[in-house]
C-alpha cells in the first residue's frame, strides 16, 4: 500500500512521540501502525549520598519482598559481599559504639604484619592495660602460646588479653589503633574512630554500620581471618612448655550465636563467621555473613532497642532471609567499594597500610577474587582510655 505524503508525516510525528513516551512504532503493514512497550531501561546507579540520609534507603522493584518488620537497631545495613552492592540500610553512616566488632578491623590490620605460625610469651606489661570487666580468653604472663592459639582468643572468646598481647607484637597500643585507622580509611570506611583497638568504650570511638560491613567483607578475602571467624569451638592451652606445647587444654567456643546455637539462639545455615561485641555503651552489636546458592551476604546489626540480649541475632537473621529473597528484585542503594575502585568494581584485598601494591591477588573465602591496589590513608588514635564493662 502506498502512502500519501500526509499521512506519512503523520506518522513521523506520531513516532517522534511516541519515542518520547518509550513506546516504539513498528513499521506498517497491512494498513496497520503496531504499538509495542520499549525495553526497559537500565536501573540508574544509586545516588552517592543516599546512605549518608536519615532512615530506612530502600530501592524495591516489582516483586520484592518487603523488610522485616519489628527492627529496631540503631542501625543496620544488608549487602552482598561479591558485588559489593548494598540492598537495603537504616542509618548506615552513624557513628556508634561498636564494641568487640571493632576486633574485626584490628584482625584485618595486625594478620598481615604479624607471623602466622611461631609462638610468643606472654608478658606482666602486655596484660597490665585490659580493662576490668574485658571479655578474656584466660593468658597468663610467662607462658608461651602458639600465634594461632592467640588468634582463636581474639575471634572466640573475643580475649581483650590476647588483643593487648598481639598489638604489643605489632608495635604497641598506640601504633596498633594508628594503623587500624589507616586501614580503615584505605578501605573507605570514614566512619570510625580507633581509640581502643580491642573496642573496649572509650570517649570518641564509633564505627557505623557501613564501616563495619566493610570491615566483615574485607575479612572474607584472607583466608586466615575467614577461618577463625567460622571456628564454633577449639581448644585452648591451660598449661604450655617453652616451646608453646601444651600439657592440658580447656575448650572455648565462638560467642556468636547464629554460628553456635547456644543460649536457645537457633543457627543460621550457611553462616561464616564474623564477630560479635557487647559493652554498656554499645549495646548488642553483630556483623555476621552467610552463604546460600553461591551467593554470600553481609548483616550488620548495631544495638537493638527491643528484644533483650539475643535480638542482635533475631534481627540479623531477619536481614539475612530478606536480603536472599530479595536477589534481583531490589537497585542497590549503595556499595561498600571503596570510591576509588568503585568504577572497576574491585574487591578491597585484606593487607596492612604498608601491605605492597604489587602484592598477588588472595582468593576471597566467598569465592571472589580480590586485588591488592588499595592506597594507605592516615589518622592518628587516642590513647586516652574510658574503662567500662566490654563483654561479648
Amino acid at each position: 500500500m502506498t502512502l500519501s505524503p500526509s499521512v506519512r508525516r503523520r506518522l513521523s510525528c506520531a513516532a517522534a512521540l511516541a519515542a518520547g513516551a518509550g513506546v516504539v512504532l513498528m513499521p506498517a503493514s497491512a494498513g496497520t501502525v503496531r504499538a509495542e512497550p520499549a525495553p526497559p531501561r537500565a536501573a540508574a546507579p544509586p545516588d552517592p549520598g543516599l546512605l549518608h540520609r536519615d532512615g530506612v534507603q530502600l530501592r524495591p522493584r516489582e516483586g520484592s519482598p518487603a523488610l522485616p518488620e519489628d527492627l529496631s537497631a540503631l542501625s543496620w545495613l544488608v549487602a552482598d559481599a561479591g558485588s559489593g552492592e548494598v540492598l537495603a540500610a537504616h542509618n548506615a553512616h552513624v557513628g556508634l559504639p561498636p564494641a568487640s566488632t571493632m576486633k574485626t578491623l584490628f584482625a584485618l590490620t595486625a594478620l598481615p604484619r604479624l607471623p602466622r605460625a611461631g609462638t610468643h610469651t606472654v608478658t606482666e606489661a602486655e596484660l597490665a592495660d585490659v580493662g576490668e570487666g574485658s571479655s578474656l580468653v584466660g593468658l597468663d604472663a610467662g607462658r608461651t602460646y602458639q600465634v594461632a592459639d592467640l588468634w582463636k582468643g581474639v575471634f572466640l572468646s573475643s580475649g581483650n588479653d590476647a588483643v593487648h598481647v598481639l598489638a604489643a607484637m605489632n608495635g604497641g597500643w598506640a601504633e596498633t589503633a594508628a594503623r587500624m585507622q589507616a586501614r580503615a580509611r584505605a578501605l573507605g570506611a570514614r566512619d570510625t574512630h580507633v581509640v581502643s583497638p580491642d573496642g573496649y568504650d572509650a570517649e570518641g570511638q564509633v564505627s557505623s554500620a557501613y564501616d563495619l560491613a566493610v570491615f566483615g567483607r574485607a575479612g572474607l578475602a584472607d583466608p586466615d581471618f575467614a577461618r577463625y571467624a567460622a571456628l564454633t569451638d577449639a581448644p585452648f592451652p591451660g598449661d604450655t612448655d617453652a616451646e608453646g606445647r601444651p600439657s592440658w587444654t580447656y575448650g572455648i567456643e565462638n560467642t556468636n550465636r547464629l554460628l553456635t546455637g547456644e543460649d536457645g539462639v537457633g543457627t543460621y545455615p550457611g553462616l561464616i563467621g564474623i564477630k560479635n561485641g557487647y559493652t554498656s555503651e554499645a549495646g548488642y552489636t553483630l556483623v555476621t555473613a552467610a552463604r546460600r546458592d553461591g551467593r554470600t551476604l553481609l548483616a550488620t546489626v548495631m544495638n537493638p532497642q527491643r528484644g533483650g540480649a539475643f535480638a542482635v541475632y533475631e534481627e540479623a537473621r531477619a536481614l539475612l532471609d530478606w536480603g536472599f529473597a530479595a536477589a534481583g528484585r531490589v537497585y542497590p542503594v549503595g556499595s561498600l567499594e571503596p570510591p576509588r575502585t568503585r568504577p572497576s568494581r574491585a574487591l578491597p584485598q585484606a593487607g596492612g597500610p604498608s601491605a605492597a601494591a604489587s602484592a598477588s591477588p588472595a582468593q576471597s573465602h566467598t569465592g571472589y577474587a580480590w586485588p591488592a591496589a588499595l592506597l594507605a590513608g592516615a589518622g592518628v588514635a587516642g590513647a586516652a582510655l574510658v574503662r567500662k564493662v566490654n563483654r561479648s
